[in-house]
């Protein structure tokens, strides 16, 4: 029985038929009782005169004694026009005096005057409902008048207007064709809506299924996201968007997947790189350490003092690469936090490249500026982004060779730009994507040499992420290479 339901369709379907049968018990319900209170307030309106014209006809009590004469004449006529109208004479309390009753049938002594008072005086409009004297406990629509003699008060004829055939719900629905063909119409009506929406649902939850169905292939690897997911006529719905979200889902999952893969590829290639470029500075340091030690005396001071100064060429590099790799994972943190402050920019560049300038001499490589006289103040970390140009141009003056010219350029457009310019030997095509990756490693651009540990670009480019801003970069083999970012303009509060 918990399979049937397993399914989105069977619970549609079940409780869609639970409704279906309560709706129907419920019309018809309404139906039986509606017709009931429209029959008796046809009959009600058809007798109203009833009561009245009989009064009027016939002297039922003289003297406060039932006239038995008159009453057993009426009782006839009745009988024989309608015998399921049952007469009472009743005194001025509504004690029943008399009736046209079969003796015993009749249960109650006494008829409650106020629905015969009310509808004397036309306070309620019809069905009005008085007490039944063969029930206790139901109510029967009437017709009655006041018997008076002399403008004296002297009773009530009371005249019950159903007969006993119409007492139950049952029996009205037995006699009554037309009762009974309206429960069949209602019946079949809601069998056919049931039947139309069975199908509908089953039209709708039937591209549900086959999206599920996607899901759990894609779940188990055996979709791709490019499969034939559901889709409906007309506008676009509910289950159209759903399938555009996951096939938009499945190929973020699949993107993310694929860079995953090719994270963790770069990251051993990474740690592959940096053992070796860290035992070899290590292996060199400690050869160089345990040949002094041991030939101490047999190398003259000349002789020492190089080999010191290789040892500790080789602790430089590794202090370098080290200092770069955390502070690389200190920018990649969650919780690098920034602090934004207006500087400007020319002022910082210049100190930045009269650090170089005794370089960039060694190199005979001409180091230039230019500048736009209306350059405004920028809003960053300073901290970081002369870390950030540091990385650039000594990246620059690194690859430049003799004779070879860098430039730094700074203009305003939509907002400050700031261009770094070499005329080294350019990067490959094929390397330019993956030039600020920090796992990616390309020879000979990214080869390590003099010091050089190729993490700068990875770094810089972490630092201007973190102002939501990108670096672009131009360049042709043979032709120099051009590195650029912008900064906004500071806003004065």
């Amino acid at each position: 029985m918990r399979l049937m339901f397993n399914s989105l369709y069977s619970k549609i379907a079940a409780g869609l038929a639970a409704l279906f049968f309560v709706v129907g018990l419920i019309f018809i319900g309404v139906t039986v009782f509606a017709t009931d209170m429209y029959q008796q307030e046809v009959n009600q309106k058809l007798n109203t005169g009833l009561a009245r014209q009989i009064v009027k006809e016939r002297i039922l009590m003289e003297e406060g004694r039932v006239n038995q004469k008159a009453l057993r004449d009426i009782f006839h006529m009745l009988m024989v026009i309608n015998p399921g109208i049952e007469i009472y004479l009743l005194d001025v309390d509504g004690n029943i005096l008399t009736f046209s009753a079969p003796e015993g049938r009749v249960k109650r002594s006494k008829v409650n005057l106020a629905p015969v008072k009310q509808w004397l005086d036309g306070t309620m409009t019809p069905p009005v409902q008085g007490d039944d004297p063969k029930n206790l406990t139901e109510k029967k629509v009437f017709s009655a008048a006041p018997i008076e003699r002399n403008g004296i008060l002297e009773g009530y004829l009371y005249v019950i207007l159903g007969g006993e055939e119409y007492d139950s719900v049952a029996q009205k629905l037995k006699g009554s064709y037309i009762l009974q063909l309206s429960a069949w119409m209602i019946g079949a009506g809601l069998l056919f809506a049931l039947a139309a929406g069975l199908v509908l649902f089953g039209l709708l939850t039937g591209r549900l299924k086959k999206l599920a169905a996607v899901m759990e292939a894609f779940e188990g690897g055996t979709a791709g996201v490019d499969v034939d997911l559901p889709r409906g006529q007309g506008p676009p719905d509910e289950i159209d968007r759903l399938s555009t979200t996951f096939r938009e889902m499945a190929a973020r999952i699949k993107a993310q997947m694929a860079e995953l893969k090719a994270s963790e590829q770069m990251r051993r290639e990474l740690v592959a790189n940096v053992s070796h470029d860290l035992r070899t500075p290590l292996a060199t340091l400690q050869g160089y350490i345990e040949t002094l030690l041991i030939k101490e005396n047999q190398y003259s001071a000349e002789e020492r003092h190089h080999y010191l100064e290789i040892a500790i060429r080789h602790c430089r590099r590794l202090n370098t690469l080290v200092t770069e790799l955390l502070d690389l994972a200190r920018l990649e943190s969650a919780h690098m936090d920034l602090f934004p402050e207006p500087f400007d920019l020319r002022e910082l560049i210049q100190d930045i490249c009269q650090k170089f300038t005794l370089a960039a001499e060694q190199k005979e490589i001409e180091l230039s500026l230019s500048f736009e006289k209306t350059v405004p103040l920028v809003e960053a970390d300073i901290a970081l982004i002369e870390r950030a140009l540091e990385n650039l141009i000594e990246n620059a003056l690194h690859y430049t060779p003799a004779k070879g010219r860098v430039s730094v350029a700074v203009s305003l457009e939509t907002e400050v730009m700031i261009r770094i310019s070499d005329t080294g030997p350019g990067i490959p095509e094929k390397e330019l994507p993956h030039i600020f990756n920090r796992f990616y490693q390309s020879d000979p651009f990214s080869r390590k040499k003099d010091g050089h540990t190729g993490l700068g670009l990875a770094i810089t480019s972490r630092i201007l992420q973190l102002h939501d801003r990108e670096i672009q970069v131009e360049s042709q083999a043979g032709r120099g290479s051009c590195f650029s970012f912008s900064l906004p303009p500071w806003q004065r509060s």
